[in-house]
């Protein structure tokens, strides 16, 4: 099984490889379920995606990447001034930057999951 790194999460391929290679007529129709069992997902993907987003533009990822820098520098920015306190952070302190470095990860990801989808043509990117 193959892992793919993601940002802060681990995605496992776990798609069945048959390993019989003794019917090659077999194979082939398998293959050919594979591939439609793809584009269902493909053109489902495209259906729903464009449904709720609309188009993909450049305002659009922008707007993301600020969040994302955005959440990043106020996240490190408490990281830095409860450093002050030698390593003995209070529940709060723990609770607050765990929530700032979740913050900022979700962008992250959404960003990059905004990235996909244009990558994989389920939105479609106006300049």
């Amino acid at each position: 099984m193959s892992v793919t790194r993601t940002g802060t999460f681990r995605r496992l391929s776990d798609h069945f490889e048959p390993v019989d290679d003794s019917d090659p007529h077999a194979q082939r129709r398998i293959r050919g379920q594979l591939e439609q069992i793809d584009y269902t997902a493909f053109a489902s993907n495209k259906a729903v995606v464009a449904q709720v987003l609309g188009q993909a533009d450049a305002l659009k990822f922008q707007k993301l990447a600020v969040a994302a820098a955005n959440a990043r520098a106020v996240w490190v920015a408490h990281a830095l001034s409860v450093s002050d306190t030698a390593g003995r952070l209070t529940p709060d302190d723990l609770a607050k930057l765990s929530h700032l470095r979740t913050t900022f990860e979700e962008l992250t990801e959404a960003y990059e999951a905004l990235r996909r989808m244009v990558e994989r043509g389920y939105l479609a990117y106006g300049a």
